[in-house]
């Protein structure tokens, strides 16, 4: 990931896999992080699948999948209004206005959000602290971003079963404390947990992450792939990691 700040004084002009992805993103506000690039990695995405992003902010995970997979049409939907702005932006900069689409909904409230069973895949990157815990941002876009002010997790996971096909799937990355609660909540859903990934940071430590992806009444089974270490050695990704970080597309993706 590259940043550099380029874009005056309320937004930075930032690069994704060796520049091949440009976008903008609010200085003071919500800016996307390694969780993102390794959701869009997670993910498996088969030719020609229909993808929404629920609370898509910038944009980024959105424009990640759309140019790692190329056939693939990508929908992300955010709740608020300058960020709606932004990651159209964004769209329009990375010239992908024919596989893209950013609209405006709220996971709250499915009449507000595209036609049930529409979509192949859903993604998200759900907040996880609940209005009452941890410091509360002032910026609104953090805020909404980290804090369920503006949708929880189920609220994501039943808006990704309205919008999931028969048999679709849905992938998203959540702190690893909190594994139970995605799992019970996803099958709560009618998302039957089906793959999981633990995320350290190095090999000595607890995870950090889990990456969790489910199938849309699916079957009681789930498969615990081998965990992914951050870090080789301090300031030192891992070479998997670093391979996605250039945009490399891995094997399920294709």
């Amino acid at each position: 990931m590259n940043f550099d700040s380029s874009r005056g004084l309320d937004e930075t002009l930032d690069t994704l896999f060796e520049r091949r992805i440009k976008l903008y993103q609010s200085r003071a506000g919500y800016r996307f992080s390694l969780d993102a690039v390794l959701l869009a990695h997670f993910v498996a995405i088969k030719a020609g699948d229909r993808i929404v992003d629920l609370g898509t902010g910038n944009g980024a995970i959105a424009l990640m999948l759309a140019v790692l997979h190329p056939t693939a049409r990508v929908c992300g939907v955010e709740i608020q209004p300058a960020m709606i702005e932004r990651a159209r932006r964004n769209v329009a900069l990375n010239d992908l206005q024919e596989r893209m689409s950013i609209l405006s909904g709220d996971v709250r409230a499915p009449a507000s959000l595209p036609g049930a069973g529409s979509f192949d895949v859903v993604v998200c990157n759900p907040p996880y602290r609940s209005p009452l815990s941890g410091r509360v941002s002032p910026n609104p876009e953090k805020r909404i971003a980290r804090h369920e002010f503006a949708g929880a997790l189920g609220d994501f996971l039943q808006a990704g079963n309205f919008l999931l096909s028969a048999r679709g799937r849905l992938a998203l990355v959540y702190p690893a404390f909190r594994s139970v609660d995605v799992l019970a909540s996803m099958r709560g859903a009618g998302i039957e947990p089906k793959r999981l990934r633990m995320v350290h940071s190095s090999l000595v430590e607890k995870a950090s992450l889990v990456l969790v992806e489910g199938a849309k009444g699916g079957k009681s089974e789930i498969a615990v792939e081998a965990p992914l270490t951050i870090y080789d050695k301090p300031q030192q990704y891992n070479p998997e990691v670093a391979a996605m970080l250039g945009g490399a597309v891995s094997a399920r993706g294709r």
